[in-house]
């Protein structure tokens, strides 16, 4: 019954070690530096293409 107890503990700890690095993996690459950004790129009016895909002459 203990040695189940301490493995169940030892695994637990590894995976929440697995799952903290993996965040800071991603904080570090940059995936959560804008989350209210792209909802509001869509409504943008500065982009250079049509809705059909074809550029604005101005």
């Amino acid at each position: 019954m203990l040695k189940s107890i301490i493995i169940l503990i030892i695994l637990s700890l590894c995976i929440g070690t697995g799952a903290w690095l993996f965040f800071i993996w991603a904080v570090k690459r940059g995936d959560f530096d804008d989350i209210e950004g792209p909802k509001y790129r869509m409504l943008d009016d500065e982009d250079d293409q049509g809705s059909q895909g074809e550029k604005h002459e101005e």
